[in-house]
């Protein structure tokens, strides 16, 4: 199934920059068969559901084995039955 999802990884506890974990985030996620767009608050992406889910859980364990003690996730997620969901319907 198709979706679209926004995801915002906060590290807690990293200090002040998280410019390193979140580069990760994004490079694990360049990996996938995603069409991703970052932005200031977080990366949009458009994949398979099952994909994104595991990306997910994915980031999480990668970025706790590389030191982040705590991780909290923000994951929007919409499918659709009518048509398929897309980043470029999106933009206004």
């Amino acid at each position: 199934m198709k979706a679209t999802a926004e995801l915002q990884v906060v590290p807690i506890g990293a200090g002040v920059s998280v410019r390193r974990e979140i580069t990760r985030v994004v490079e694990m996620l360049q990996e996938y068969d995603f069409i991703i767009e970052t932005h200031a608050s977080g990366t949009n992406i458009e994949g398979e559901l099952a994909e994104i889910l595991t990306a997910v859980g994915q980031i999480h364990e990668l970025l706790h084995k590389e030191g982040s003690i705590r991780l909290i996730s923000y994951l929007k997620l919409e499918t659709r039955t009518d048509k398929t969901p897309t980043l470029a319907a999106k933009r206004l």
